[in-house]
């Protein structure tokens, strides 16, 4: 069988099992022929267990043929930190304005679930990098 050939890829972030084919996702995949409105409910059906508005990424291949395949990621690093301190939005200057704590247990469950999807080999390489995205949101992380 021969391998399709890819004409896109195509990188979004959707709030898990509430994304809807109005903008930005319908004008992302319009001009390569996929149907918004299909994609959205397929994305939909595979986040329904995740907590609803979570932001997935997701990278979609779209072929020649106009069919597509599409990967979830784990949600991004700052959104999890977000979630773990119940804050809003991270400090406008992170230097002088810090928002919060972050303890050891919830940066190591955040690296933990990031650990498929970060460029690091071990839990602890993903721990530095997720307390350096912690600290550029002026979060104070737990030594």
């Amino acid at each position: 069988m021969a391998t399709k050939k890819v004409t896109a890829v195509i990188k979004l972030q959707c709030p898990a099992g509430a994304a809807t084919p109005a903008p930005p996702i319908g004008p992302a995949l319009g001009p390569h022929g996929v149907s918004a409105p299909k994609f959205v409910q397929e994305f939909n059906d595979r986040t329904k267990n995740m907590e609803r508005g979570l932001i997935i990424p997701v990278v979609l291949t779209v072929y020649a043929d106009k069919s597509y395949t599409f990967i979830l990621k784990t949600p991004p690093a700052a959104v999890l930190i977000k979630k773990a301190l119940k804050i809003e939005k991270g400090s406008g200057n992170p230097l002088l304005n810090k928002v919060g704590t972050l303890s050891k247990k919830d940066l190591e469950e955040i690296a933990k679930t990031k650990l498929p999807d970060v460029n690091a080999n071990d839990l602890e390489a993903a721990k530095k990098i997720i307390a350096g995205t912690a600290r550029s949101m002026g979060v104070e992380v737990e030594q």
